[in-house]
């Protein structure tokens, strides 16, 4: 039940100046964070926790959770300019967000995606205030089938990023999941596949894979272009890009609404369920949006409707992740676990007291979550025009930056120059499987759900084993059943929809 004069509290707590300085500071912070490759939302968020010492729990709690959303939304600057995510869920935003770009068309995509950014995580914050209790409750029901199934509902995602060929899509999905697989076994222990490398222990680090494969592969094919007489920019029409509009027209911008509330509601039902996170969510998001498109052929040549979904669904995701944590101290991601570690220190202990003794500190941060997705959409709206110029510099000015960011980016994660060779490996194998026709995105999915789908699995045989059998075992998850249903309708939902779609042009013709 919610409790409108906690809520009321909460809110009259908010306004003052150091809860509103915290606030910009938090949303300007997480955009310029989100922005550089490498240097991921739990990295600005772990940065700032030291600097909350001194601050009351509002003050310091909303300025981290307003870093939090507005760095999953700073990633998409980058990866919809330069083909450079700045965090990894803002991967699939690349995949169309850039293509727009060399049409001359950054600014457009910047808007849609600083408004859907904007829309997502609002939705997810009104969720968080009012059905926070339940729906952090349901989160406690799955178990590591559960988890599974979902990982498994995340793969079937792949031949939705395919692109021309559904066959070298699951070539690189495949073998994104064995380079997954490299490491310390997730049940045994033992090392595999790591050719008596060290480094090579802890698994290859997801960041400087994805930064490889996008960025330094992407400066790599602008180079070879160039050097092959084409044009020394990303953009195709830069006179478009000069006097472009921000935000896309109303007849093609009230298209996008659909998508916007199906990932909005979707993104946050992911980001609740833990060990999914952002980055699941916006594939997840983009696949829906691409099966529920009228003009799914344009997903991955610049498709508004990829941006606007892949952004609704990671924004989404944030809200969603708070919700089990403030309620259950269940953390759904690795930048909750660093929030938890924050609540923690400024006497914030998880649970039924959030609601009881400090209900008027919860809503108060989960207002100014609200607020922070308000005051990023604003000054994302503001900025965007500044921001897309950047496109439009030479190759021979951006290509070296963003190398130096990326080289920075990478090696600052854990400080360790084999990070930066892993990229430099990635990058080349980025460029050499785009020259082929193979798909990356399949790739970095592969990656990103291996070792959930894999040690679930293996977790929930041994489980079975105890309960009787799969068969048994299954049939006793309800949430099971229900997933394994989503998984099929994924499955075939293709056929139906390139069916559907058909006979509506068929229509529009007549």
């Amino acid at each position: 039940m919610v409790d409108f004069s906690s809520m009321l509290s909460g809110l009259l707590a908010l306004c003052n100046f150091d809860a509103i300085l915290s606030l910009l500071v938090g949303v300007v912070g997480g955009m310029v964070i989100g922005a550089l490759p490498g240097f991921s939302a739990a990295m600005g968020v772990s940065l700032l926790i030291p600097l909350t010492y001194g601050m009351s729990p509002i003050a310091a709690l909303t300025m981290l959770v307003a870093m939090y959303t507005s760095a999953i939304y700073g990633g998409s600057i980058t990866a919809i300019l330069c083909h450079t995510p700045g965090t990894p869920a803002s991967a699939a935003t690349a995949i169309d967000g850039f293509q727009l770009t060399k049409q001359g068309r950054g600014m457009e995509a910047m808007g849609v995606a600083t408004v859907c950014s904007g829309i997502g995580g609002t939705v997810s914050a009104i969720a968080m205030l009012f059905i926070a209790p339940a729906l952090g409750a349901f989160s406690l029901k799955f178990s590591v089938l559960e988890y599974f199934l979902l990982s498994l509902f995340g793969l079937t995602v792949i031949a939705s990023l395919a692109g021309d060929s559904v066959v070298k899509g699951m070539f690189s999905g495949i073998l994104g999941l064995l380079l997954g697989c490299i490491g310390l076994d997730a049940i045994s222990g033992h090392p595999r596949m790591t050719l008596g490398i060290l480094n090579l222990e802890d698994g290859i680090n997801f960041v400087p894979a994805l930064i490889g494969l996008f960025s330094v592969s992407q400066v790599m094919t602008l180079a070879w272009d160039v050097y092959h007489g084409k044009k020394g920019s990303v953009v195709e029409d830069e006179e478009n890009l000069k006097h472009g509009r921000p935000l896309p027209p109303w007849s093609e911008a009230k298209t996008l609404i659909p998508t916007t509330i199906r990932c909005s509601i979707v993104g946050t039902i992911v980001g609740i369920i833990p060990a999914a996170g952002a980055g699941v969510s916006s594939w997840i998001c983009y696949s829906m949006g691409k099966k529920f498109s009228k003009h799914p052929e344009k997903f991955g040549h610049g498709a508004l409707e990829g941006v606007a979904s892949c952004e609704t669904g990671n924004n989404a995701a944030t809200g969603g992740a708070l919700i089990p944590l403030i309620t259950l101290g269940l953390p759904g991601s690795s930048v909750a676990a660093i929030l938890l570690g924050g609540m923690m220190i400024h006497g914030l202990t998880p649970g039924a007291s959030m609601f009881t003794k400090h209900a008027s500190t919860t809503y108060a941060i989960m207002i100014g979550f609200l607020f922070a997705n308000i005051l990023m959409a604003v000054i994302g709206i503001f900025a965007a025009r500044r921001i897309a110029r950047v496109s439009s510099l030479p190759m021979g000015v951006l290509a070296p930056v963003i190398l130096a960011l990326c080289a920075i980016g990478t090696y600052a994660i854990r400080g360790n120059m084999f990070d930066v060779g892993v990229m430099v490996v990635f990058g080349l194998l980025g460029f050499v499987l785009k020259r082929c026709g193979f798909a990356a995105p399949p790739m970095i999915l592969g990656m990103v759900l291996s070792e959930i789908c894999e040690s679930n699995w293996r977790r929930a045989i041994i489980l079975a084993q105890a309960k009787g059998g799969m068969l048994s075992y299954f049939l006793s998850r309800p949430i099971a059943i229900v997933l394994t249903i989503l998984i099929l309708a994924s499955l075939f939902s293709p056929v139906l929809m390139n069916y559907v779609n058909k006979k509506s042009r068929a229509i529009e013709k007549q």
